[in-house]
């Protein structure tokens, strides 16, 4: 006699959460936030220009920072110098667009008359990206301090617009970044 109330109430619970299930499926479209999300770190993969060293990293986290790195912020339009194989720089027309992976993110590109020069953020002899902690990363990203020349602020570096980015995002761009194959730094970087 006893089961019989529990099974009743497990299954008014089932009820429940189906329903609960068919409405935010109604209200949230076709796809959920996990598809999207699914979708973004395949996509990652996909556009990844070098290999990428998944050993003791999350892979999840390394698609989704190469989906951001790769096809939001344009990390290699400043931190790799050239950033595309010539004849093949998309900004040129030219086809099939192909980043310079021999010199991917490893620093070199000149601003302000030669002034500023972007710096290697791949990883160090320490696997650190730029040789930055994670917390050094994220406090970099959103202060926009230069964590070598403090209080001084990064210019040209467009942190001001990722300043905002979830710690999640900065979560999934640090772990791609330490994926990625270590570079020495291009001539004239900034140690």
């Amino acid at each position: 006699m006893k089961l019989r109330p529990l099974l009743l109430l497990s299954l008014a619970a089932c009820a429940f959460l189906v329903v609960l299930n068919d409405r935010s499926s109604a209200q949230g479209g076709a796809a959920t936030a996990g598809d999207d999300e699914a979708a973004r770190i395949r996509i990652g993969f996909q556009v990844a220009p070098v290999p990428l060293s998944l050993r003791h990293k999350d892979p999840n986290l390394v698609g989704l920072g190469s989906y951001i790195v790769n096809t939001r912020i344009s990390c290699n339009d400043c931190h790799t110098n050239p950033p595309w194989v010539p004849g093949h720089n998309p900004h040129l027309g030219q086809k099939p667009a192909e980043i310079n992976a021999a010199a991917y993110l490893a620093g070199g590109n000149k601003f302000a008359g030669g002034l500023i020069v972007s710096r290697n953020i791949t990883p160090d002899s320490h696997g650190l990206p730029a040789g930055l902690t994670f917390a050094q990363f994220v406090r970099t990203l959103r202060t926009g301090i230069d964590p070598d020349d403090p209080p001084n602020l990064l210019q040209i570096m467009p942190w001001p617009y990722f300043r905002t980015m979830s710690d999640h995002d900065l979560a999934a761009v640090y772990e791609y970044l330490r994926a990625i194959p270590s570079l020495p730094s291009a001539a004239g970087t900034p140690p």
